[in-house]
């Protein structure tokens, strides 16, 4: 990363054919797509450095406590640090997680802190960076600005960053609620599809063991939970057989 990187690299992406506006920051159509965590990570990273002067790369993380943790870089050689700081647990993005502050590194030579993080910063030709934490619900993006100077960075936490960060957060979280809710749609309409199958199931059940509704529904989820098929599989299966031959393995399931 000696050369300069303002030249945009992963977050350099087109979405269903659009491309990404590099003068106004942002896309020209919402879709869908645009909740994937690394794209909204990697507008972050790009948009930060066009606006930090002196900035020769950027790193946006996101965490929220499980073992996913999406992040984009703008340049190849900035992937090492980020891996070697999640590995270790040890470097300015952990340390800004656990703080909630930002973590400044004014002078990498200089630095004694995280080795591992500060050898492969200077081998990359950085020599300073500031890591800013931006929280949002349970969800903690950082974003790390690197510079090829010492000092160049103190009043990045202070500038047009800290508005873009605060947005990414919000994104993320609503993109987040916007997939579970379309999962939950779709879970909902998979029961809905299911549910004539499965009362037809219940009567046919109902007819054979002379029991109620309720006591034929319990068997048909014991077979599911036993068998390990779905309870829409198994309801279909009695339908297809309309209950024959299952007299006495269904009255088995009422003892």
């Amino acid at each position: 990363m000696r050369q300069s990187v303002r030249t945009p690299g992963t977050g350099n992406e087109h979405r269903n054919g659009e491309p990404y506006s590099s003068e106004h920051g942002q896309l020209a159509h919402e879709t869908p797509e645009s909740g994937l965590p690394a794209r909204r990570l990697s507008e972050l990273a790009e948009e930060a450095v066009r606006c930090t002067a002196d900035c020769c790369g950027a790193v946006a993380t996101a965490s929220d406590g499980s073992d996913e943790r999406p992040s984009a870089v703008t340049h190849p050689d900035l992937a090492a640090l980020v891996s070697v700081q999640l590995r270790s647990g040890e470097g300015p993005i952990p340390a800004a997680e656990r703080q909630g502050r930002p973590v400044d590194a004014r002078d990498l030579l200089q630095d004694q802190r995280w080795p591992d993080y500060r050898a492969l910063a200077l081998d990359s030709g950085v020599r300073s960076s500031v890591t800013i934490p931006f929280r949002s619900s349970d969800l903690t993006v950082t974003l790390t600005l690197c510079s090829f100077r010492p000092g160049a960075l103190e009043a990045a936490p202070h500038g047009p960053v800290r508005a873009l960060g605060d947005l990414a957060a919000t994104c993320l979280v609503r993109d987040r609620s916007y997939r579970a809710a379309l999962t939950e749609i779709d879970q909902m309409g998979a029961a809905l599809r299911s549910r004539p199958v499965v009362d037809q199931a219940c009567g046919i059940v109902m007819h054979v063991l002379g029991c109620d509704a309720d006591e034929a529904f319990t068997v048909l989820r014991r077979i599911s939970q036993t068998t390990n098929h779905k309870l829409a599989e198994v309801a279909a299966a009695v339908v297809e057989r309309r209950g024959r031959g299952l007299e006495r393995e269904l009255a088995a399931l009422t003892r």
